[in-house]
């Protein structure tokens, strides 16, 4: 099916053809055997053009420019190569949103080394996994992070990795990032870009873990069109917007769409350098005229439940949401309080942003509650029988695939050193990526998620979704957060139960249940209630925020297995 979305009179036709060809425009630059990413990213660009406006949490701030960006990124470069790291070598960070963050980052990319994400609330374990992983040749890392990399349980004693340390003192053996740098001047022989084109790799992006250990997802130079092409026509990104995502690099949308988007388009991009809090999200959004609003939809239900007033004096232009289903409370409270609905998208690591509501003319359609839109320019998208590899009819639950032949910003081409992962996301003939997602299409092309394909419950026959029912949790106002799962059940085969997270304020109670249980049934459907609910202080999740729903799933089995 088409990526883009039918527009109505007779400016229908060159809209698409305008899309289609902006696709094409974008690979061809972006997708060639003379491609260089610190050429893509920073050089190209005016030098007096600000790349980024770093925001600390007392709400002063600075600009980096283009030309700082390629003068320091040059001298990164060179001390790279003077601590041995050669292009293709990998390199981890482990910083914050910071000015060093993006001179460390355009400095790795600048020396052809391949940067390795380590979200900054990471635990050893996890820091130790991708180190191993990735056989990272040094890792940056922020001072106040430093202690996670000490020798212990999961970090080996010497390790074959160089540790730089920025904004600190290093320890016995480690460098300083702020000397390496500052050892050279002015733009070495050594700090000049390498070109590696195209198919290079630029980044080793761990998958979040949702539904089990993490993959390495090797994102290539030329998947820069496709991140570039999602700030166009999904985010709608114009010249004169002051562009806030507030996703974490760390994290897929965060370093596809706060960073690398951003400086791929030219475009000056927010970073926030402190942790979140709605009142600080409010006071950036408002002191900064924040016109182009991004972030997860936990930012979005943190600032819907926040004692704080929404601010007078708003400039958004668009709010948009990413990383898990939006539910609809959280639309209509942004249409009542914000002046603007949030627009749901859908990507993936391996893949960036495919399935979206669009903000851009050539895409932007009236919402549909529950939906995540229609395939973005240069995607094409199918629901797919789950017997079998064909398109389902409309309206028929299945499985959310990308038609491989039909997606020319399709990038993804396998997880590092796991052949037979790889095997697992595409169909026997290579024509279809299956993302593992379930879900619907209606007869207009509008998706709607229903699940992880090990999240769908069948019970009694019936195929439900967990999201749909948590959605309707959702709207009691004593509830925060929620994740329902199927348990086994010898009549039905399966059964729904909630796992419930209340408002500090409020206590769980066996008539709060029973509410909860008949709000499902009045607001979603009579059989598709839970058969329990348990009042919990957290949901197990992923760094990044997403519900680990086959953790509740191995505890209820031990559970009811008397382990």
């Amino acid at each position: 099916m088409s990526g883009i979305s039918q527009s109505v009179g007779e400016q229908g036709v060159d809209i698409r053809a305008s899309a289609s060809e902006r696709v094409r425009e974008l690979l061809a630059r972006f997708d060639s055997p003379e491609a260089c990413a610190a050429e893509l990213l920073c050089d190209r660009h005016p030098a007096d053009a600000v790349a980024f406006t770093v925001v600390e949490a007392d709400l002063s701030a600075r600009d980096l420019t283009f030309g700082e960006l390629r003068r320091e990124s040059a001298r990164c470069a060179a001390a790279l190569n003077g601590i041995g790291v050669n292009p293709g070598d990998a390199v981890a960070v482990l910083m914050g949103k910071s000015a060093d963050l993006i001179v460390a980052l355009l400095g790795i990319w600048r020396r052809g080394a391949v940067h390795v994400p380590l979200f900054t609330a990471f635990a050893p374990p996890a820091i130790a996994l991708r180190l191993e992983a990735s056989a990272a040749k040094a890792v940056i890392v922020d001072a106040d992070q430093r202690h996670k990399l000490a020798p212990g349980q999961d970090m080996p004693a010497d390790p074959p990795w160089q540790v730089v340390v920025a904004g600190g003192k290093p320890a016995e053996g480690e460098l300083s990032f702020d000397r390496l740098v500052g050892a050279y001047r002015g733009d070495e022989p050594e700090g000049r870009a390498v070109a590696l084109g195209g198919d290079a790799a630029l980044v080793q992006l761990f998958t979040s873990g949702t539904t089990g250990t993490p993959k390495g997802v090797c994102v290539p130079v030329k998947a820069l069109a496709s991140f570039q092409a999602y700030l166009e026509f999904g985010l709608d990104v114009r010249p004169d917007d002051v562009f806030w995502n507030a996703a974490d690099p760390g994290w897929a949308y965060g370093l596809y769409y706060a960073i690398l988007g951003p400086l791929a388009a030219g475009h000056r991009s927010l970073l926030l350098h402190s942790g979140f809090s709605p009142a600080l999200t409010w006071q950036v959004v408002r002191e900064f005229g924040v016109t182009n609003f991004a972030a997860a939809p936990t930012v979005y239900r943190s600032l819907r439940s926040a004692p704080e007033p929404v601010p007078d004096g708003l400039r958004l232009r668009t709010a948009s949401s990413a990383g898990e289903p939006l539910t609809p409370e959280v639309i209509t409270w942004a249409e009542q309080t914000l002046g603007v609905p949030v627009r749901d998208h859908y990507g993936q690591t391996e893949h960036g942003m495919v399935i979206v509501n669009g903000w851009a003319d050539a895409v932007r359609s009236p919402l549909r509650p529950g939906s995540m839109g229609r395939p973005l320019p240069g995607w094409s998208a199918e629901i797919l029988h789950d017997e079998r590899d064909e398109p389902a009819p409309a309206g028929t639950a299945g499985r959310v695939a990308i038609k491989v032949a039909d997606s020319p910003l399709m990038w993804f081409s396998g997880y590092a050193g796991a052949p037979e992962k790889t095997s697992e996301r595409f169909t026997a003939d290579g024509q279809w990526y299956l993302t593992g997602d379930a879900g619907t299409r209606d007869e207009d092309g509008f998706f709607f998620f229903s699940s992880r394909d090990d999240d769908v419950i069948i019970m009694a026959g019936y195929r439900i979704g967990p999201f749909d029912v948590e959605s309707v949790l959702l709207q009691h106002e004593l509830v925060t957060d929620v994740a329902v799962i199927g348990v086994p059940d010898a009549l039905r085969g399966e059964v729904l139960e909630a796992f419930v997270v209340l408002r500090a304020d409020a206590v769980g109670y066996d008539a709060l249940a029973k509410e909860l249980q008949q709000l499902v049934k009045s607001r979603f459907a009579a059989h598709a209630y839970p058969r329990a609910v348990h009042f919990t202080d957290r949901l197990p999740k992923t760094p990044s925020g997403k519900i680990q729903r086959f953790v509740l799933r191995k505890q209820r089995r031990d559970e009811l297995d008397g382990h």
